[in-house]
C-alpha cells in the first residue's frame, strides 16, 4: 500500500507545490482578489501581534510559501500529517478569495466559480483524509486501550494464578 499511499499524497501535493509557488512569486496578480478576505482578517491578526503584516500582497505570499512547503511535505512524505492540516488551513481563504460564486452575477461564470468551490472543498476533504491517516499503523487512542486490556487481562490471571486453590474433599 505504501506506493499508493506515496503516489497519492504527490498527486495531492501538486497543485499546492505549483500554485504556492506562482503566488509567491508574483503576490500582485492575487493580491486584488484577496483583498477582500484579507482586509477582514486584519484585526484578527492585529490582535494576534501589532507588527504582523497585513496587506494583500505579503499574505499572498505568505500563504503561497505555506502551500509550496506544506506540498512538499506532503509529497515527500515528511511530516505528512501536520503538513495536510496545514494546507487545508492554508486553503480556506484561498476559496473564499478566489471564488466566492455566490457575490458574481453571470451565470456561466457563477457556475464556473462554484465548481472551483466545490472543487477545493473537496481538496480539503482529501487533506483531512491524509491527516488523519496513519498508514495502515493503529493510531494512539486504539494503542492505549489495546495496551490497557492487555495489562487487566495480565493483571487477572497474575491474581488468579496467586490465589490459594482450595482444598477439595475426597
Amino acid at each position: 500500500m505504501r506506493p499508493v499511499r506515496t503516489a497519492a499524497r504527490s498527486m495531492l501535493a501538486a497543485i499546492f507545490v505549483v500554485q504556492g509557488w506562482a503566488a509567491f512569486r508574483d503576490p500582485e496578480k492575487l493580491a486584488e482578489r484577496a483583498r477582500p478576505v484579507t482586509d477582514r482578517m486584519e484585526p484578527t491578526i492585529k490582535a494576534l501581534h501589532p507588527s504582523l503584516p497585513t496587506d494583500a500582497e505579503t499574505l499572498v505570499r505568505v500563504n503561497g510559501a505555506a502551500q509550496m512547503a506544506g506540498g512538499i511535505l506532503l509529497a515527500t512524505g515528511h511530516a505528512a500529517r501536520p503538513a495536510a492540516l496545514l494546507l487545508a488551513g492554508s486553503l480556506v481563504p484561498t476559496t473564499l478569495a478566489g471564488h466566492p460564486y455566490w457575490s458574481v452575477e453571470d451565470p456561466r461564470e457563477r457556475a464556473t466559480q462554484r465548481i472551483h468551490f466545490l472543487k477545493n472543498i473537496g481538496l480539503v476533504g482529501g487533506l483531512l483524509l491524509a491527516a488523519l491517516d496513519h498508514e495502515g499503523r493503529p493510531d494512539l487512542r486504539w494503542r492505549a486501550g489495546h495496551a490497557a486490556k492487555r495489562t487487566l487481562r495480565r493483571a487477572k490471571r497474575r491474581l488468579r494464578d496467586s490465589s490459594p486453590t482450595p482444598l477439595r474433599h475426597r
